[in-house]
C-alpha cells in the first residue's frame, strides 16, 4: 500500500498544496510550526476518518474559511483510488471514495491503512486505560470492519443503558435485563477481538522491543478484563457482572463494567512499565507497539501500511534512531523532523510556511 499524492485546500495552514510521495522513506524537514504535523494529520484523517489530534473537525479548517478538503491518492494491489474528505464548519464531514460518497464511516476502513506515531503517543503507555483502548480500537477497526460495527453498536447500547440508569425509575428492573443481555452479546465479541489481537501484538512487540534494545528488554502484553476461553463464556461472565453491579451502577448513574473499562497490561522485564519504567523505556515500548502493529498489518493483508512518524527522532538516543531508520526503509514511511543528517536512502522535502519543496532522492 502506497500513498501517491496528497492534495489540500484550506487545511490548517495550507491554503493549497499538492505533493507526490515516493516509495521508501520520505523525510519532511522544517522548523517548528511550518505545517509538517498538519500534513501527517491530513493523511491519517483519510485512513480512519478522524484526526489524531482533535475531536473537532472545524479546528482543521483554515482561519476565516468554512470548508476544507483533503484528497489522498492511494495505490493498492495495482490500482489507484482517491479518498476525498470534505470538512465543514456548519455540518458533519463528507467522504468520497473513488468519487462516490459513502454513507457510513465503516465504509472508509481498509482503503488506506496507516500507523501514526508522535511523541504524544507516549500516553499510550503511561496514561489512563482509555489511551490503550483507543489504540486497540483504531487498530482493530482498520483490520476488520466487523469490529468497527460491533464497537459502534456496543457504544449505542451502552449509552441507552446509562440513560436508563440515570432515570432511577422503580420499573428499571423490568427493562434493564434486555439491555444487559444485548450489551453482553456485543461486548463479548469486542473482548474476543481484542484478546486475539493482543496475543498477536505481544509476540510482535516482543520482537520489535528486542530489536530496538539489542535483546536487552523483554516485553509482554496481556489483556485485562472479563476474559474467557470462548466468546460464549465471556458473554456469560459479562451478563453476570452487569447483574451484580446494578446497585452500584444505579448509584453512580453509569455502567461500571465491560470492555469500555478494560485495559492492556504492559510488562517489561517483569515490571509494569506503566508505573515503574523510565521515560526512555516507556517511549521505546510505545514505538515497539506501533512497529508491531505494522507487522500484524503485513501478516493480515500481505502488504505494509503507510507509517507516519512525527518528530520521533529527537526523542530517541542515537542507537535507537539508527535502528528505527534501518527498519522503516523497507516500507513507505513519511517522517517529519527539524533536521536530518543521516545517510539512508530517502526522498527529502523541505517545508516552510505551508510550502513544500522536493529535493532529489538521497542515496
Amino acid at each position: 500500500m502506497k500513498i501517491k499524492s496528497v492534495q489540500l485546500k484550506n487545511f490548517r495552514n495550507y491554503e493549497k498544496l499538492f505533493v507526490q510521495f515516493e516509495e521508501g522513506l520520505n523525510v519532511l524537514v522544517g522548523k517548528n510550526a511550518q505545517g509538517k504535523t498538519n500534513l501527517l494529520e491530513s493523511i491519517f484523517l483519510c485512513a480512519i476518518g478522524k484526526s489524531p489530534r482533535t475531536n473537532k473537525d472545524k479546528e482543521m479548517i483554515s482561519f476565516h474559511q468554512h470548508l476544507a478538503k483533503v484528497t489522498t491518492t492511494v495505490e493498492n494491489h495495482g490500482g489507484k483510488q482517491n479518498i476525498e474528505i470534505f470538512l465543514f464548519d456548519y455540518q458533519k464531514k463528507a467522504i468520497k471514495i473513488g468519487g462516490l460518497p459513502i454513507l457510513k464511516m465503516g465504509e472508509l476502513m481498509g482503503h488506506l491503512h496507516a500507523v501514526y506515531f508522535s511523541p504524544e503517543e507516549l500516553k499510550l503507555v503511561k496514561d489512563s486505560p482509555q489511551e490503550r483502548r483507543r489504540f486497540l480500537d483504531i487498530s482493530l477497526s482498520q483490520f476488520d470492519k466487523q469490529y468497527f460495527y460491533a464497537l459502534s453498536k456496543y457504544n449505542q447500547i451502552l449509552s441507552q443503558r446509562n440513560e436508563l440508569l440515570k432515570t432511577k425509575q422503580n420499573q428499571i428492573q423490568d427493562t434493564i435485563g434486555i439491555w444487559n443481555e444485548q450489551l453482553a452479546i456485543v461486548g463479548a465479541k469486542i473482548i474476543q477481538f481484542r484478546m486475539d489481537f493482543v496475543e498477536k501484538l505481544s509476540i510482535k512487540a516482543s520482537q520489535t522491543q528486542k530489536y530496538l534494545t539489542e535483546e536487552k528488554e523483554n516485553l509482554v502484553l496481556s489483556y485485562s478484563g472479563l476474559v474467557g476461553k470462548t466468546t460464549k463464556e465471556i458473554q456469560e461472565k459479562l451478563l453476570k457482572a452487569y447483574k451484580e453491579s446494578l446497585e452500584k451502577d444505579l448509584q453512580l448513574g453509569y455502567t461500571t463494567i465491560g470492555p469500555h473499562r478494560d485495559d492492556m497490561k504492559i510488562m517489561l522485564n517483569d515490571i509494569d512499565v506503566r508505573y515503574y519504567g523510565s521515560q526512555g523505556q516507556q517511549r521505546t515500548v510505545a514505538l515497539a507497539l506501533k512497529l508491531a502493529e505494522l507487522e500484524i498489518f503485513k501478516d493480515q493483508t500481505g502488504v505494509y501500511p503507510v507509517l507516519l512518524l512525527d518528530d520521533v527522532l529527537s526523542e530517541l538516543d542515537v542507537q535507537r534512531r539508527e535502528k528505527l531508520l534501518q527498519y522503516v526503509t523497507r516500507l513507505q514511511t513519511i517522517l517529519t523532523c527539524t533536521e536530518f543528517e543521516y545517510t539512508v536512502p530517502c526522498t527529502m522535502f523541505y517545508i516552510q510556511n505551508g510550502k513544500i519543496e522536493k529535493r532529489e532522492e538521497q542515496k
